[in-house]
C-alpha cells in the first residue's frame, strides 16, 4: 500500500511541468547543469518582448549541453535530494477524468500508455515503455514495497460541467471525482479547454490535497493534470512534434500516433507521473527551490536520446514505416517518445535509447 502523511486539509502541492522554449544556439563559455527551459514561474508570462529576448540571450550564453549531464559538486543547493517524505508505493491505480471531447482513438494511445508501464518484458519489444519506468525504481530503497501502476477507472466529462475555461481550483475538484486511496487521479483536458497557466506557464503539473474521509480517515491523494496543447501551443507543449516558437527550426518530428496533440501529452504525462512517485507530497526527491522544483523528468527537460541539444530531441529510433520518431515500445504494437529520467546513482539524465 503507498504510503500517505497526515496534512492539514486545506494544504495542496503542486508541481508543474513548464512549456519548453528552446533558444538559438549561441557560444556558450560556462556550462550550466540544468536543462534550458523558460516560464517556470508564472510572473514570466508578463514579460514584455524585450526582456524576454534579453532572458533568452542570457539563459543561452550560459547553456552547455550533453546526453549525460552530471550536477556540479559545487552547487550543494541545486543537488537533487531526498527531503526525507513518503514516496508511493506498493499497488497504484491510475485512474483517467477525460474533460471535454477526446476521439476513442485518442483515449486508446493514453490508455494503452498507462497499460505499458506495467507490461511484461517478453511480451513488448525493447526499449519498452516498461523498461523506461523501471528507472524509478533507483529511487527507491531495496527494502521498499514494489511501485506497481496499473490502469484503473475512467470517468468521461463530455459536457464541460466546469465550462472551457479552467482554473487550478477546478481542476482539483476534477480529480477528486476519481477513486482517492491507492491511487493517482489524472485530469486530461480536450484541445477546446484553456486552463488557467496553459501554454502561458505550463503544460501540466501534478500535485496532492487531502480525499475524502475513509473509515473515519482523510488520506492525501495525488493527481495529475496535462492539456491537449494541439490547437492552443504545440510549439510549447508538444515539442519535438512542432517546431518550437523560438529558437532553432528544425524540422519537427512524426508523432509516433500519428496526433501530435495526444502524442505530447504522453510526453508530459509520463514526465508528471515520474515526479509523482518520486515526489507525491512536495517533500521527496528534487533539486533546487521547493516552491519550483526540477523533479525525476523536469530535470531533463527536452532530452529524449543520447546526443539530445537545445532544439534537438537526440538519436531517436524512426518507424522504416511511417518515418515517425519514438523510444519506447508498448502494448498493442504502439510507440511512444519518452522523456529522459535523472538518475540519482550517477546524477545525470538517462535516456532508454
Amino acid at each position: 500500500m503507498p504510503t500517505y502523511k497526515s496534512i492539514p486539509f486545506n494544504f495542496i502541492t503542486t508541481h508543474t511541468i513548464p512549456n519548453y522554449i528552446y533558444p538559438p544556439t549561441l557560444p556558450s563559455s560556462s556550462p550550466t547543469t540544468f536543462p534550458f527551459f523558460l516560464k517556470q514561474h508564472q510572473q514570466m508570462a508578463s514579460l514584455t518582448s524585450s526582456s524576454l529576448l534579453l532572458t533568452l540571450l542570457l539563459a543561452v550564453s550560459i547553456l552547455g549541453f550533453s546526453s549525460a549531464r552530471k550536477l556540479s559538486e559545487s552547487d550543494s543547493q541545486l543537488q537533487f535530494q531526498y527531503h526525507r517524505g513518503p514516496l508511493l508505493t506498493g499497488k497504484i491505480s491510475v485512474n483517467l477524468i477525460w474533460y471535454g471531447n477526446f476521439k476513442p482513438s485518442q483515449k486508446a494511445i493514453v490508455t494503452d500508455f498507462i497499460t505499458s508501464l506495467s507490461s511484461p518484458k517478453p511480451l513488448t519489444p525493447q526499449p519498452s515503455v516498461a523498461t523506461w519506468w523501471k528507472a524509478t525504481q533507483k529511487y527507491y530503497k531495496t527494502s521498499s514495497p514494489k511501485l506497481s501502476l496499473s490502469l484503473g477507472s475512467q470517468i468521461l466529462d463530455q459536457n464541460y460541467s466546469f465550462g472551457k475555461s479552467l482554473t487550478s481550483d477546478q481542476i482539483l475538484k476534477l480529480a477528486s471525482k476519481g477513486p482517492q486511496r491507492n491511487a493517482i487521479n489524472v485530469v486530461l483536458t480536450s484541445a477546446d479547454v484553456a486552463v488557467e497557466g496553459f501554454c502561458s506557464s505550463r503544460c501540466g503539473t501534478h500535485g496532492s490535497s487531502m480525499g475524502a474521509r475513509v473509515n473515519g480517515k482523510r488520506y492525501k491523494f495525488a493527481y495529475v493534470w496535462v492539456g491537449n496543447s494541439e490547437s492552443q501551443c504545440p510549439g510549447q507543449c508538444a515539442w519535438p512534434f512542432h517546431q518550437p516558437i523560438y529558437g532553432p527550426q528544425n524540422p519537427a518530428l512524426i508523432a509516433p500516433n500519428n496526433d501530435v496533440g495526444v502524442d505530447g501529452m504522453v510526453i508530459n504525462v509520463a514526465s508528471l507521473l515520474a515526479g509523482t512517485v518520486t515526489n507525491p507530497f512536495g517533500n521527496g526527491y528534487f533539486q533546487g527551490p521547493k516552491e519550483a522544483p526540477l523533479e525525476a523528468a523536469s530535470a531533463c527537460t527536452g532530452v529524449y536520446g543520447k546526443g539530445a541539444y537545445p532544439g534537438y530531441a537526440g538519436n531517436l529510433l524512426v518507424d522504416p514505416t511511417t518515418g515517425a520518431s519514438y523510444n519506447a515500445n508498448g502494448v498493442n504494437g504502439r510507440k511512444y517518445l519518452l522523456p529522459a529520467l535523472f538518475d540519482p546513482k550517477t546524477s545525470a539524465c538517462s535516456t532508454i535509447v
